[in-house]
Formats: structure tokens, C-alpha cells, sequence
């Protein structure tokens, strides 16, 4: 909402004098918001401007013949309200999205990226479908859709298909009638589809889902109702689906062991989660989220790290991703006896799929301690200029490095490399 200013003119009773207030307003080129005509007074808004030019506007009304008096006056009430009320909804869409995304740490072009989509696609109900390694946080994600929409005063379930044996799998999906099967609770149970009912369900390793509860799962998609075990009733229901996995759904329909038509109703809105070897300008950042969150954990007091600590980090290509991350984290926090962790704390399997031999020159000073975003641009800056120097190609780089072309293209002008 722009600014604006409110004047209220006090005038003698003539026909013509708001024409000739107007022609004011326009002579000296000003935006005209509003104007309300009233017995011996006129109220106008105009646009904000600065004192000179308010002093000018004000110097020639008062030269029309029967103007009295001319005073600035408060916004009304409800235009009061209106402002406050736009700021106080800026600040809530803020606030929230800072709480949706609190476990989500990374500030990098490929989780900025998927942080922008998430936002997006929390406004609508469609399904959605998080592919992605082992441990990028693809459950977080769920999550943060979930708490962006419409639905985050509801339920969020999860179920991880692959955690529970396939001869339960049904029941705790949609729930069962008493004295269905042997074992059954008398009072029977509402199924995981039931409790997310008006609320969002996330079906995780959705790839390991049984064929026949496939053809259920795609009935309650198609129908928006489930029937539990034992019933003939059908029970409508309001859930959002969200479903995640690291296979490769496309090979498994040719192989014949995932349905292609569940496979288009989940895949509505696709959502790659990037792995951390794509993303390894958050290191210092995560490293710092694990200190602080193993520090209350383990109730130590490690205050940084040494440069040869996040050098090795870097060099590393985490096929566990962040979840590894953070384990070799909670290893070292527990092997530190001082207050800075160092590299004989950090006990990593070292492995080089890429064939990339990088060996980043480390500060004189050993136990340098440094802030984590400069220790980082040192090392990364490092890296990219020997593999560039190597391979002469920001493509071959990109993929030796596993990162994206763009990013190597980026970081090059960033830490002005030269090629």
C-alpha cells in the first residue's frame, strides 16, 4: 500500500471551489488518492510527498479565494487498520516459512531452489512425490509443505513403508473392524488414513509398497474414500497425499513392480531433493547446526573447528548424505575433549568415487579458529580453482564435483578464478 497524505481544507460555502482545489493538485503534477466533499470542508489524499513540496501544495490552495484553514490530519481508523494489518500478514507469511524451514539449514542455489517450491506448492492440495538419496531430509521437506498450508492446524502422519512388516501393513493404513483376523483388538482401529483425515499423509519409501495395496492406494486417490478391513463401508475422507523414495519408480514399472497409473497420480507435482555432494557450500553451515544441537545433546561446549576439519569434510563425496553428516558430527562431539574439533576427532571412511585428487593447502596456524563461512570459501575456492586448473572445463569440473554447471560458472565469478 503506498503512503499518502490526508489534508483537510476548511471553506467557505461556494460552488466551484473543489474544481479549483483539484486544479492545484494537478498543476503541481501530484496523485490524487481520494477526495470526499463535505458542507464548508474538503478532505483529500494525495501521494506521499517531501516538506518542500507539501509547503508549495499548501501555499496555493491558500491563495484560492474562501479556503480558511488548511490541516494535516491522521489516517482514519480504517486505513489505519488496513496498513497494520498488511504488515502484520507480511510478517506471519514470514514467520512462518522461518519456522517451516528451521531444520532445513543450507543457504546454497539448489536448496534455496527447492525451499522456493515448497512454498508454492503448499497453496494447493495436489499430490506430490520427493525423489532423492538416502538422508537429504526428503521427511523435512514434507513437512514444511505441510506447515505452509491450509492444513497445518491438522494432522501430519507418517508411515514408512518399508518399516513395517507387509502382513500389517494394510491394517495400519486403513485400519481394521473388530474381530477381522486373529490378533485383532476387540475395539478394532482407525487406520493412518483415518487419523490424517482433513491433514496430510506421507508415505515414505512409497517404492516399497506391496502391488495389491498399490491398487488400494490408488482407489482411495481416485475415490477420496477408504474401507477398513472386514467392512463393507466406505468412509470419505480429506487427505493430502505426499510420498517419497529414493528408487527409480520409471525402472520399476518397466520391471513390472510399481502400477504406472499410481505412478502419474502421485507424480503430480515432482520434487527432486538435491544430495549434499551438490551442495557442498552448506557444510559450515550444517557443521554448525550439529555442534549446537550436540552440544545440549552431549552437554559439551564446542565452540569451532579447525580448518583441516571442514577441509576434509569437503573433500569427502557423502553418499549418506546430511544423515551421515550429522552422524560423523555426533562421533566427533563425542571423541572431543577440548573446545574445538579437530581432525583426529573425525573418523570418516575416505573414498574418492570421482577420482578428483584435491589436497587444500591449511594455515600455518594449525589451530586457527576462523568463522565457518570464511573457512568454507577458502577451502571451496581452493578446490574449484585445482580442478579447474586440471580439467580446463567448468563442465567437466561441475561433474567431477558433482554440482551443477551453473553453480561452477557461479563460484568461478564469485571468488574470481581465473580460468
Amino acid at each position: 500500500m503506498n503512503e499518502f497524505i490526508r489534508f483537510e481544507i476548511i471553506t467557505r460555502d461556494r460552488l466551484g471551489i473543489t474544481v479549483e482545489i483539484l486544479e492545484k493538485i494537478y498543476d503541481r503534477k501530484i496523485n490524487l488518492i481520494s477526495m470526499e466533499v463535505f458542507f464548508e470542508k474538503v478532505c483529500v489524499k494525495i501521494e506521499e510527498i517531501d516538506n518542500e513540496e507539501k509547503e508549495l501544495l499548501k501555499s496555493e490552495l491558500y491563495q484560492i479565494k474562501d479556503v480558511l484553514s488548511i490541516s494535516e490530519i491522521e489516517l482514519l481508523y480504517h486505513e489505519r487498520d488496513e496498513k497494520r494489518l498488511l504488515e502484520v500478514i507480511d510478517s506471519l507469511v514470514s514467520n512462518n516459512e522461518e519456522e517451516a524451514f528451521k531444520d532445513i539449514i543450507g543457504s546454497s542455489i539448489q536448496i534455496e531452489n527447492v525451499k522456493k517450491m515448497t512454498t508454492i506448492v503448499a497453496k494447493n492440495n495436489s499430490t506430490v512425490l520427493l525423489r532423492g538419496d538416502s538422508g537429504t531430509g526428503k521427511e523435512l521437506f514434507a513437512r514444511a509443505i505441510h506447515n505452509l498450508s491450509e492444513r497445518k492446524n491438522k494432522r501430519f502422519v507418517t508411515i514408512n513403508c518399508a518399516a513395517i512388516p507387509e502382513n500389517l501393513l494394510e491394517s495400519e493404513l486403513f485400519g481394521y473392524e473388530k474381530g477381522s483376523f486373529t490378533g485383532a483388538m476387540q475395539s478394532g482401529r482407525e487406520g493412518l488414513f483415518k487419523e490424517a483425515d482433513a491433514g496430510t499423509l506421507f508415505l515414505d519409501e512409497i517404492g516399497e509398497l506391496p502391488m495389491y495395496l498399490q491398487a488400494k492406494l490408488l482407489r482411495v486417490i481416485q475415490e477420496g474414500s477408504i474401507r477398513k478391513i472386514g467392512s463393507n463401508k466406505e468412509e470419505y475422507i480429506d487427505v493430502r497425499i505426499i510420498s517419497a523414495t529414493n528408487k527409480k519408480l520409471e525402472e520399476m514399472i518397466e520391471n513390472k513392480a510399481f502400477r504406472e497409473d499410481l505412478y502419474y497420480r502421485l507424480n503430480v507435482i515432482p520434487m527432486y531433493i538435491p544430495k549434499l555432494s551438490e551442495r557442498l557450500e552448506d557444510i559450515p553451515s550444517l557443521v554448525q547446526f550439529f555442534i549446537a544441537k550436540f552440544n545440549k545433546k552431549l552437554k559439551k561446549n564446542v565452540k569451532g573447528v579447525e580448518l583441516e576439519f571442514i577441509n576434509a569434510l569437503m573433500q569427502y563425496y557423502w553418499p549418506g548424505n546430511v544423515r551421515e553428516l550429522q552422524n560423523v558430527i555426533e562421533r566427533a562431539m563425542n571423541l572431543c575433549e577440548g573446545d574445538i574439533l579437530t581432525k583426529r576427532e573425525l573418523i570418516i571412511e575416505f573414498g574418492n568415487k570421482n577420482n578428483v585428487n584435491i589436497d587444500v593447502p591449511i594455515s600455518n596456524k594449525v589451530n586457527e579458529q576462523l568463522p565457518l563461512k570464511e573457512l568454507m570459501e577458502q577451502c571451496e575456492k581452493e578446490i574449484i580453482r585445482r580442478t579447474l586448473s586440471s580439467n580446463k572445463s567448468c563442465r567437466k569440473t561441475a561433474k567431477l564435483l558433482g554440482v551443477s554447471h551453473t553453480t561452477i560458472i557461479n563460484k568461478v565469478k564469485k571468488y574470481d578464478i581465473k580460468l
